[in-house]
C-alpha cells in the first residue's frame, strides 16, 4: 500500500496545484512511482481521458509531472460551475447533471465511498500518492462531510503539509489562524508549514518563522520563492487571464468570456517567439489584435448574451469585416454560428441568435460527448490556408449538436476510438471554428498560424524548431530543481515515512 503525503492551504491559489506537481516531479526523480489525488476538484479547465472521461486539468499536470497517464481516478469528483450557486458534477469522469450548491452539499456523504475506492486503487499500484486539497481546511461551514481537506486527511491517513501564500499579504496570520481554527487531532495532523510565493530576501523572514514555529508548534519545512513556470494552471485564477495587452509583432486577442473553459488551449500559441496572447474582456482591448480567439464556455448562452450587452460582439463583427480574422473553439464555435437553441434546458433552456460568421445552427442535448480525437485539416482559404492538411489532436468535451449548412465546409476531419472518421468545424472567410480542444496543440500548427499572421501584416518571425513535449517536461524540471532547493526534503521524507 503506498505512503502519502497532502498539501493543504491556507486559502484558494496559494499554490497547491503546482506544489503537489513539483512533488510528484520530485518524487519521480528519487526513483518513486508516484500518482496525484485530489478527491474534488472545481474548475472549468478540463481534460478527457484516453478512454473518454472528464476530470481536473489540475491533476493532468500533475500526472505528466509524474510521468503517467491522465487517470480519472485521480480526479473522482468534478465540479464544473454553471452558474453562482450551481455546478454539473461529475463523478468518475462521467457527468451526473447540474446541482445547486444546497442539493450537492446534501448528497455529498453518498460520494465518500467512490473516493474512498478511487484512492485505495491508486494506492494498490503506486509507491507514493501526493494528495492536493481544496481552498482552506479552516473553512468550519462546510467541515461536515468533507471529503477533500481534513475529512480526507483522517479517511486516508494523510499527514499534511500547510502551505501560506505570502504574496497576497498575511500569512503568518493566515498559518497561525488555520492551524488554530482546526480541532485537536486535525492540528496534528499538520506535520509542517510551507510559506509560498516569497520575492526577497528569505532572511529578512528568518525572526518571523522562529516565532511562526513557537506559536503553532510546527515547523516551517520551507520558503518557497516566487517562480514563473510555464505549466497549464487552474482556470479563473490563472495569472494569464489577468493579461491585458500584448507588446508582440503577432497579437492574439482571446476574448474573456464569463464562464471561460479550458484556456490552455491557447498555450502552445503563447510560445511562439515574436506572439503575444492576451485576454479581452472590453471592446476597446480587441482594437489592433491580429487575430481574434473565441474560447470555450461552460454556459454558451449567457456567454452570449454578455457578448451581445458588453458590446463585444459588435466589436468583433467590426473587426471581422475590416479583415480580421475570428477562430472559435468548442462553446466559442456555437457562438460564432446562427443560432444556439436549449430545448431541453441543458443550459436553462432558450434560443439566441448568434454572431452570424459561420452557416451553422446548434441544438443543446443531455448527453454529453467526452472522447479524444485527432485528425487532419481541410484545404483551408485566406490567413488560414498554411493551416490546410496538418495534423491535430486534441479531445471533446461538449453537449452541443451542431449541423452545417449544406454548401458549407468543413474545418477537420477527426478520427475518435473505435467510430468511423467524422467532419468537425467549419471555415468561411476568414472565420473557423471546432469542437476541437487542443487544436494548437500539435507539432507546426501553431508555428503555422503565427506565421500566416505575421506575413499578412508584413512583418517576420524568426524561425523556431519547438517541441511541446519536451518543453513540458523540461518546465516540470525547473518547477521540482526551485521546490527541491527551497523546501527541507530530509523533513518532507521523514513525514512520508511516519517519523516527524
Amino acid at each position: 500500500m503506498a505512503k502519502c503525503i497532502m498539501v493543504q492551504g491556507t486559502c484558494s491559489n496559494a499554490g497547491k496545484s503546482l506544489l503537489c506537481a513539483a512533488l510528484c516531479r520530485i518524487f519521480k526523480q528519487d526513483g518513486y512511482t508516484v500518482a496525484p489525488f485530489k478527491a474534488q476538484n472545481m474548475a472549468l479547465n478540463s481534460f478527457i481521458t484516453a478512454d473518454g472521461k472528464e476530470m481536473g486539468r489540475a491533476q493532468v499536470v500533475q500526472a505528466e509531472a509524474a510521468g503517467l497517464a491522465p487517470d480519472v481516478r485521480m480526479n473522482p469528483v468534478l465540479l464544473k460551475p454553471t452558474s453562482d450557486v450551481g455546478s454539473q458534477v461529475i463523478v468518475m469522469g462521467e457527468a451526473r447533471g447540474n446541482r445547486t450548491a444546497r442539493e450537492y452539499w446534501g448528497d455529498k456523504r453518498a460520494l465518500i465511498p467512490v473516493v474512498k475506492e478511487a484512492y485505495d486503487s491508486l494506492a494498490a499500484e503506486y509507491d507514493i500518492i501526493v494528495i492536493e486539497g481544496a481552498g482552506s481546511p479552516a473553512e468550519i461551514n462546510l467541515k461536515q462531510d468533507d471529503i477533500v481537506n481534513m475529512g480526507l486527511a483522517k479517511l486516508v491517513d494523510a499527514p499534511v503539509l500547510l502551505v501560506g501564500d505570502i504574496d497576497r499579504g498575511g500569512v503568518f496570520a493566515s498559518l497561525y489562524g488555520t492551524v488554530k481554527l482546526l480541532e485537536a487531532d486535525e492540528q496534528a495532523r499538520i506535520k509542517a508549514l510551507i510559506i509560498n510565493k516569497f520575492r526577497g530576501d528569505v532572511e529578512i523572514l528568518r525572526p518571523g518563522l522562529s516565532q511562526l514555529e513557537e506559536l503553532t508548534g510546527k515547523p516551517v519545512a520551507g520558503v518557497v520563492p516566487y517562480g514563473r513556470f510555464d505549466i497549464d494552471d487552474e482556470d479563473s485564477l490563472s495569472e494569464r487571464l489577468d493579461c491585458a495587452g500584448a507588446a508582440a509583432q503577432v497579437r492574439i486577442a482571446v476574448v474573456k468570456l464569463p464562464r471561460l473553459s479550458n484556456f490552455t488551449d491557447f498555450a502552445a500559441l503563447s510560445r511562439v517567439p515574436g506572439v503575444g496572447v492576451y485576454y479581452a474582456a472590453r471592446p476597446e482591448q480587441l482594437a489592433g489584435a491580429d487575430l481574434i480567439l473565441l474560447p470555450g464556455t461552460k454556459s454558451t448562452l449567457a456567454d452570449l448574451k454578455w457578448l451581445r450587452e458588453s458590446g463585444m460582439e459588435a466589436q468583433i463583427l467590426k473587426q471581422h469585416a475590416a479583415g480580421t480574422p475570428v477562430f472559435g473553439v468548442c462553446g466559442g464555435y456555437q457562438i460564432m454560428g446562427r443560432t444556439v437553441s436549449d430545448p431541453e434546458g441543458a443550459e436553462g433552456g432558450g434560443s439566441l441568435r448568434g454572431m452570424g460568421l459561420l452557416p451553422i445552427d446548434t441544438v443543446f442535448r443531455p448527453e454529453k460527448t467526452t472522447v479524444q480525437s485527432s485528425g487532419t485539416l481541410g484545404t483551408l482559404s485566406g490567413v488560414f490556408a498554411p493551416l490546410s492538411g496538418l495534423a491535430v489532436t486534441g479531445y471533446e468535451i461538449h453537449m452541443g449538436e451542431t449541423a452545417r449548412a449544406a454548401d458549407a465546409k468543413p474545418l477537420v476531419t477527426l478520427s475518435r476510438a473505435g467510430q468511423a472518421p467524422v467532419e468537425d468545424g467549419c471555415q468561411a472567410e476568414n472565420a473557423c471554428g471546432t469542437y476541437l480542444h487542443g487544436v494548437f496543440d500539435a507539432p507546426g500548427v501553431a508555428q503555422a498560424l503565427a506565421q500566416a499572421l505575421a506575413s499578412c501584416k508584413g512583418v517576420a518571425l524568426a524561425d523556431s524548431a519547438y517541441d511541446d513535449a519536451a518543453y513540458k517536461q523540461a518546465q516540470y524540471d525547473l518547477l521540482a530543481d526551485a521546490v527541491r532547493q527551497a523546501l527541507d526534503m530530509d523533513l518532507i521524507y521523514r513525514i512520508l515515512e511516519g517519523k516527524a
